[in-house]
């Protein structure tokens, strides 16, 4: 693990967090997971280093615990995210090479926020239990998170990864000589 690398995740878990902080509750206290969108991010460009993926995962849940307006939902938010991200490092392990970035990054996204709210919704019902039915939830905080999340994705995504291309590139040296 690079401190460059944590540092890389760390600022786009904190984007992560200010969405998440500023985004209106939809039903029974629940608001789409945009902290989510930046985990993927984060997730897209260190996924070769599962320690790194689950510090990210780790930390984006104590992120989200901390700005989460469900009842109860700390813990579960520190489990979802944990669970989810060594899911997604699973699958982009298991994704051919030859997919474009942004069709891998929507794949990681849909299926990511999916089960996010998935596993989100399961711990919390066994831990504190939910405010409505699982299924209503599902479908109206979830299934429109993973729309968001989708859109979010096929912005942020091109932007990101011209901003790696941008800062791999090689600065040439030149003197002026006035």
């Amino acid at each position: 693990m690079q401190v460059r690398d944590g540092i890389q995740v760390a600022l786009l878990l904190a984007i992560g967090y200010i969405l998440h902080f500023i985004t209106p509750p939809l039903l029974f206290g629940m608001k789409p997971d945009t902290l989510l969108l930046m985990m993927f991010i984060a997730l897209l460009l260190k996924h070769d280093d599962y320690k790194m993926v689950l510090v990210t995962g780790l930390l984006g849940g104590v992120l989200a615990a901390i700005t989460s307006t469900f009842p109860g939902g700390q813990l579960p938010n520190i489990i979802d995210k944990a669970v989810t991200a060594s899911i997604v490092y699973l699958i982009l392990r298991s994704l051919p090479a030859s997919l474009s970035p942004i069709v891998r990054a929507e794949i990681i996204t849909i299926v990511g926020t999916a089960l996010s709210g998935l596993v989100f919704l399961g711990s919390a019902a066994l831990i504190v239990g939910l405010p409505g039915s699982f299924s209503a939830l599902y479908i109206t905080v979830v299934i429109p998170a993973i729309a968001i999340n989708a859109i979010g994705i096929a912005v942020l995504q091109p932007v990101v990864q011209f901003s790696q291309n941008l800062a791999r590139r090689p600065r040439s040296v030149t003197s002026k000589t006035s």
